[in-house]
């Protein structure tokens, strides 16, 4: 059993393509690696045009991923496209039921 995470990633301006491109390749690129689950991802995008994606890591994968080279250069390109913000700040975080448009 892995650990679910929920992430929003807020695209810094000009740059909510590229922030999309790698959302989308993402869970799929761990998986190369062997650090996420096969459970199906969800990205998806609030009204303000954050990114949240929701996904499995394999147990104990965290911890190598922060030792993994590829993955501190794939957090280096989220860095220059984004800003990691908490769910809290997403209006839709305040609804019961948090409505958010999936990210084809």
């Amino acid at each position: 059993m892995g650990d679910m995470v929920i992430v929003a990633y807020r695209p810094k301006p000009g740059k909510a393509a590229a922030l999309e491109t790698l959302a989308r390749d993402h869970v799929p690129f761990l998986r190369r690696l062997g650090l996420a689950t096969d459970r199906p991802a969800l990205i998806m995008r609030g009204k303000d045009g954050t990114i949240i994606e929701a996904f499995e890591w394999k147990e104990g994968a965290v911890a190598t991923a922060h030792e993994n080279p590829e993955i501190l250069a794939m957090w280096e390109e989220y860095a220059a496209v984004c800003d990691y913000v908490p769910l809290s700040e997403l209006p839709e975080a305040q609804d019961m039921f948090a409505t958010f448009a999936p990210l084809d």
